[in-house]
């Protein structure tokens, strides 16, 4: 499985979001962006990361960054996912899975105790040129943000 460092040219994407429009991490050049990856909408632990996204999103943008949800949820259960915590950034649709292949956040885990294969919860910076300036895996869904903010000084 490849995992992707600090330097590594992000992976190129373009994914339906929660009403079907296509958006594509191209859009974003210019800009900082956040990309993290979450196994499934509307579970507990993703719920308290997305929402944690939520509430620390006016300070991420403030500081220049934009945020993006990846999941292999088909777009419908992403608008329910999104309307039901009012969630204000973008989450995008991954089903075939070949998105959260092309950064590592798919492959063996452990959970509780076995090895199974599936999402890994992941967080990567994307800077304004398109180059990974943070990755990281295997990040937990409480306690993520506050993590991520304090490591870029936001």
């Amino acid at each position: 499985m490849t995992r992707l460092a600090p330097g590594d040219s992000a992976p190129d994407f373009t994914l339906p979001d929660a009403d079907g429009q296509n958006v594509s991490l191209d859009d974003y050049r210019g800009r900082k962006v956040v990309v993290y990856f979450y196994p499934a909408a509307s579970t507990p632990g993703c719920t308290k990361q997305a929402c944690d996204f939520r509430d620390n999103l006016a300070e991420l943008n403030d500081a220049g960054f934009a945020v993006l949800g990846i999941s292999p949820d088909k777009p419908a259960k992403l608008a329910k996912f999104r309307d039901a915590e009012a969630l204000t950034f973008p989450l995008l649709s991954d089903p075939d899975r070949e998105v959260l292949k092309a950064y590592g956040a798919f492959g063996e885990k452990t959970m509780y105790g076995k090895t199974v294969v599936g999402v890994i919860r992941s967080t990567f910076v994307v800077d304004e040129a398109g180059k990974i300036e943070t990755a990281q895996y295997n990040v937990k869904a409480t306690g993520h943000v506050a993590k991520l903010r304090r490591d870029l000084s936001v």
